[in-house]
């Protein structure tokens, strides 16, 4: 197959038949995906036209496999920098600019020259212009507001939050997989 077959990922789902994650979306290579289905870890739900060889075995390669041992998602996000812009909506949260996230910075509402703490509660997204305007500012003193209350995401917030950002390639056999709880064509 050659240098292609990294063009053939396999979409992952829960064994409830939800993805593992809409944002990134939950993705394995060929080769992981392959090999657990050898090693009978996942059911394959759909295949690509694409077969990988060996002298002894011959398979189509998995687009979407499930699971087969549910994986609970509801222990509490990682406070990490992609996850504060994904739980803000890559918004600037004082003016309401969308930007890409190699222009958005982090904010402690509370600066931390006065006490505050780098903790869901107190980080909000930010450009880097609102960043340098309300510098170690309260907000009270600044004239800032915030777009809406900081507090700490839930992971199924995060998962739908990361539906509203679309990968960059989605297949056809995908389709059903990550948008099946969406309002269906009348």
């Amino acid at each position: 197959m050659g240098s292609t077959a990294n063009a053939f990922p396999a979409l992952v789902l829960n064994a409830d038949f939800r993805p593992l994650s809409y944002f990134p979306l939950s993705l394995w290579s060929w080769q992981d995906s392959v090999k657990a289905a050898f090693l009978g870890r996942v059911n394959i739900i759909s295949e690509y036209e694409h077969t990988v060889r060996s002298p002894t075995f011959e398979m189509r390669l998995p687009s979407v496999i499930s699971l087969k041992e549910y994986v609970h998602l509801d222990r509490r996000p990682a406070f990490t920098r992609f996850n504060v812009f994904l739980r803000d909506g890559f918004l600037c949260q004082y003016c309401g600019d969308h930007l890409p996230s190699e222009e958005l910075t982090f904010d402690h509402v509370i600066p931390r020259s006065r006490g505050g703490r780098t903790t869901w509660d107190n980080v909000v997204t930010a450009c880097q212009d609102c960043n340098l305007a309300k510098g170690n500012q309260m907000l009270g003193n600044c004239g800032m507001t915030l777009m809406r209350p900081v507090e700490a995401p839930t992971t199924y917030e995060l998962q739908q939050n990361g539906r509203a950002f679309p990968p960059n390639y989605l297949h056809e056999s995908w389709n059903d997989f990550l948008y099946w709880d969406s309002e269906l064509e009348s």
